[in-house]
């Protein structure tokens, strides 16, 4: 099957409308015709507020070509604490002796848990919902999105040593790991065989984290110099594992803002500059007014890019 959505996802600080921009976005680009789903990976799930509809991990739609879910990290931490043990129980069905059902309970307060729950959510969602034209992430809060995107070139790391180690093992107990069937030695490494498919895994989630044309990062922030801060960490973080912004959202702007210190800093990124709303943007109807009114600043958006990728 023929990869077709693009991702959109949308970070920034807390509290400088970053879901609040995806959801507008989605519904802009629902708008245009798109098929959009709208994906929370924030796990406040800020979007049920916004759209003043109770979301779930089943999409509902908002307006037709826009529906919405909501990513729950409690049920992919679970989910992948079960496969854990199971798959353990599979791959050293001979240790059962040693009692590794104590271990389980350790494997829950692991680091990593939370952002490889995200992965999982998303992985998920790509699986669904691979032929809709956009993917749009409302992301979890800087430090936990960073884990998200740095995982799969961490997780590479130790796991091609893994896999070094592995095959410097098999080496020295061939006799064990390989049987012999009609003159023919056939593989029967287990361990080695779920090491090889992380590896594929890993890689490709890495590589469409890195494709520009498949992943779209926007970063949304405000004029004042903390979230400004915080912003630039996230470039810096990003950029580090070779994912570069697509789009720059400065959210929240008075008649008196200043953004000079933001274009200058992060110049050669495309900015977007967004007013201020009186009205909380709370609803369909108030969500879709606000775009009217300023129909000038989203057609600011690469369209003609987004839907060249499409073809």
């Amino acid at each position: 099957m023929m990869e077709k959505a693009i991702n959109i996802f949308y970070m920034g600080k807390g509290g400088v409308g970053k879901s609040t921009s995806a959801a507008l976005n989605s519904l802009f680009l629902a708008q245009k015709g798109f098929e959009v789903l709208l994906v929370s990976l924030d796990p406040a799930h800020n979007q049920s507020d916004i759209f003043e509809k109770k979301l779930s991990d089943s999409p509902k739609e908002i307006i037709p070509h826009l529906t919405a879910v909501e990513i729950d990290q409690e049920y992919w931490i679970k989910r992948y604490l079960k496969d854990v043990h199971n798959q353990i129980n599979r791959t050293y069905s001979y240790l059962t002796s040693f009692n590794l059902e104590k271990y389980f309970k350790v494997i829950k307060y692991s680091p990593g848990l939370e952002e490889y729950a995200l992965i999982l959510g998303f992985k998920e969602v790509r699986r669904k919902f691979l032929q809709h034209d956009f993917l749009i992430f409302d992301m979890a809060p800087t430090a936990l999105s960073l884990k998200f995107f740095t995982l799969p070139s961490l997780s590479l790391i130790w796991i091609n040593h893994l896999l070094a180690l592995r095959k410097e093992i098999i080496k020295k107990r061939e006799l064990i790991t390989k049987v012999r069937l009609l003159n023919k030695e056939i593989e029967t490494d287990k361990v080695l065989s779920r090491i090889e498919a992380s590896v594929k895994d890993y890689t490709s989630l890495k590589e469409l984290f890195e494709d520009r044309e498949r992943t779209k990062v926007n970063l949304v922030l405000n004029p004042d110099l903390l979230s400004f801060a915080e912003s630039q960490r996230i470039v810096k973080g990003l950029k580090g594992i070779n994912i570069f912004l697509n789009q720059i959202i400065i959210n929240k702007i008075l008649c008196d803002s200043s953004c000079e210190h933001i274009e200058r800093e992060l110049k050669g990124i495309p900015i977007i500059e967004a007013p201020f709303s009186e009205t909380p943007l709370i609803g369909v109807n108030i969500l879709a007014h606000f775009l009217k009114e300023n129909e000038n600043i989203m057609s600011t958006q690469p369209l003609k890019a987004l839907q060249q990728a499409l073809i």
